[in-house]
């Protein structure tokens, strides 16, 4: 089932939550059209490979042509102008900027993903209800009541103004036709009562004028009021909304509804901001590095269309670059690793109107500057941490002395890592297996509170990485290779060795789960059960496979393919079921690459103690508690790689070429 097949299965409230992010920047219309093609792209990637985006863009509009083709043949009169209108604007809006696009469509993807994995679990985390209790709030009730009475107050004023201007030139128009008349007429009975009646005229402009100013320096009251009580509050709210949108949280960080109480329509006063971006422009020095913008760092805002006629700027072509170290200073020497330094890039423009001048700015939410992609996984441990936990947003000097986390709200966050990155978030159980991987084993962890150190920064016990590294390379290893498999919930991935075993005890021989190594970066294996010959439950678990192991090999035909030696010198899969009872087939046989091919039994020879390399993957059976320690050259062969192996190359070749472990028995 595609991803936009399951969020329309959804309930209501996670369809309005989807509904939230779908605009003419990236309609609905072509998300429901092209659901399948755009869930085959790689917009991800494309979004930081300009070449890859603008294919991506061609090809998209290709398949709206394609739409509108079909639906020009079934007549469909609406259909076909809100695709014409829609491909009209896409190829308008992103002809120039393709790689906005695919950063739109992966962001919007990504929440869908988030929604689901959401819409899976039971119970919401602390950090989304007080994310959801502040949308709706009761200020905001206060402020949409405000507003409306304020822009009621603002219409009544216009109409007395409108009022006011008629009855100044009703009388402009009888004064002057009083002062055209010669002298000696003035004095007539009519004219006297003329004249009574413009002084009447006159009291009632002066006091139409004083109450028409003080209507309006009550509406300017109540708008400082309602600028400074409540919609300041509200402007924090959205942007710890967006902090929390930045880290994998629920995306309600629109402006839609803020731009609805505060906007200004400055386009209609043919008026041309221009502004200006920095790095690191109004905070001390707290990092060990300096840089500056280089690349056009000045441009003019322009009317955006599709957001309620506002404006907007777009900086493609800025590189922060590093000043080097004047002579005789020591570089880059400091307290803080690269990846705790903190920068800030900053917004600012001029605007004059009516001979009032205002000066206004704002500043980006922290960032981490990397020079080699091995620095990510840490740095982006420090986002994590810094929008947890800190509302400042020129708080630089975060990680001077770090504050710690509530470990509830933290495992929270670690769920939207999955459910933002990899399409499905985790339970309960996952959650409260990191936790006692993080701090022990404890009879609550509502109440604690972890170091940053203990997250990203202290070695595991017993352990050569931290908890943070280990639990970002299973991040990559299901998104890189078992994508599939995880989103549909057959890895239950985040189990100790007790409680895995407590889980396997009394079920069926060859019932298997599949979880990741605690020893291994990026690693996952499975572990079976089988009664011994005294009738005891045995548990064999495989040596993990990581990355490199299943680039050459799908999980999937693996698990299809596995096979253990028999005293008999006979191969059998020990693997039948998977936790808890479902055959394995029918769990992961859409996943099979190909179907398996019969090879002749192998020939005599091969190293005492082991099995003949032209059988299949097998790997060390344990007994112990531990995961093994194997060479990383072990790499198992199914059949059909063995055959395609076996027609090109010699017996002596492939028999180098795999090593298999013997069967302990």
């Amino acid at each position: 089932m595609s991803q936009w097949s399951q969020v329309q299965q959804l309930e209501i409230k996670f369809l309005e939550q989807v509904d939230q992010f779908y605009d003419d920047n990236f309609p609905m219309e072509v998300r429901h059209l092209l659901a399948q093609w755009i869930e085959s792209q790689d917009w991800e990637a494309a979004s930081n490979n300009e070449p890859m985006a603008t294919i991506l863009l061609q090809n998209l509009l290709i398949q709206l042509d394609e739409q509108l083709d079909r639906v020009s043949q079934e007549k469909n009169l609406l259909l076909i102008h809100n695709l014409k209108r829609i491909r009209k604007l896409l190829q308008g809006k992103y002809h120039g900027n393709p790689m906005h696009i695919t950063v739109i469509i992966s962001n919007c993807l990504r929440e869908e993903r988030r929604i689901l994995a959401a819409a899976s679990m039971p119970v919401q985390g602390p950090l989304e209800k007080q994310l959801q209790n502040s949308v709706v709030s009761e200020r905001q009730r206060n402020v949409e009541h405000k507003v409306s009475a304020i822009k009621n107050s603002a219409q009544m004023t216009e109409q007395d103004i409108k009022y006011l201007e008629d009855l100044q030139e009703e009388f402009d128009f009888r004064y002057k036709t009083i002062q055209s008349i010669e002298q000696g007429d003035k004095n007539s009975v009519l004219m006297k009562q003329e004249m009574v009646m413009l002084q009447e005229m006159l009291n009632t402009l002066d006091y139409k004028r004083k109450e028409v100013l003080s209507k309006m320096a009550q509406v300017i009251n109540e708008s400082d009021v309602l600028m400074n009580n409540m919609l300041l509050e509200e402007l924090l709210d959205w942007k710890r909304r967006q902090q929390i949108a930045c880290i994998g949280g629920p995306l309600n960080s629109g402006l839609d509804q803020l731009q609805n109480w505060l906007l200004i329509k400055l386009p209609e006063l043919n008026y041309q901001i221009r502004v200006k971006a920095t790095i690191d422009k109004n905070v001390a020095t707290v990092s060990n590095r300096r840089f500056v913008l280089c690349g056009t760092h000045v441009k003019a805002m322009n009317m955006d269309e599709s957001a309620n006629g506002s404006l907007s700027v777009e900086f493609r072509h800025l590189q922060p670059k590093e000043m080097k170290s004047s002579a005789g200073s020591k570089g880059n020497e400091g307290p803080q690793m690269v990846t705790e330094e903190l920068h800030s890039i900053s917004f600012e423009t001029q605007v004059s109107l009516y001979g009032l001048t205002i000066d206004l700015e704002t500043s980006s939410l922290p960032v981490v500057m990397i020079s080699n992609v091995s620095q990510l996984p840490n740095a982006w441990a420090s986002i994590i941490w810094y929008n947890l936990l800190s509302k400042d947003s020129q708080n630089l000097g975060f990680f001077n002395n770090p504050p710690t986390a509530n470990l509830s709200q933290l495992l929270e966050v670690l769920s939207w890592q999955f459910s933002s990155y990899v399409g499905r978030g985790l339970n309960s159980e996952q959650l409260n297996m990191l936790a006692e991987k993080l701090i022990g084993q404890q009879i609550s962890y509502t109440d604690y509170q972890l170091s940053w150190a203990k997250f990203c920064k202290e070695h595991l016990p017993g352990k050569s990485f931290t908890f943070w590294v280990w639990l970002e390379a299973i991040l990559d290893l299901i998104k890189k290779h078992i994508l599939p498999l995880w989103i549909d919930g057959y890895i239950m991935g985040f189990v100790s060795k007790e409680k895995e075993r407590v889980l396997l005890r009394d079920k069926m021989p060859g019932t298997f789960l599949l979880r990741f190594s605690e020893s291994n970066l990026g690693g996952i294996t499975f572990t079976w059960v089988d009664p011994s010959e005294n009738g005891e439950v045995r548990f064999h678990s495989v040596e993990p496979y990581n990355k490199g192991r299943l680039t050459a090999l799908p999980f999937a035909d693996i698990l299809r393919d596995y096979k253990v030696i028999l005293a008999d010198n006979v191969p059998e899969n020990p693997l039948k079921y998977l936790y808890p009872d479902i055959p394995k087939d029918k769990a992961f046989g859409k996943y099979y690459s190909c179907q398996p091919n019969e090879v002749s039994r192998p020939t005599e020879g091969g190293v005492k103690g082991y099995v003949p390399a032209v059988f299949i993957p097998i790997s060390k059976i344990l007994y112990d508690s531990t995961d093994p320690h194997s060479p990383s050259d072990l790499l198992p062969m199914s059949p059909s790689v063995y055959a395609v192996l076996r027609e090109h190359l010699s017996p002596t070749v492939i028999e180098t070429a795999v090593c298999c472990n013997f069967f302990h028995s």
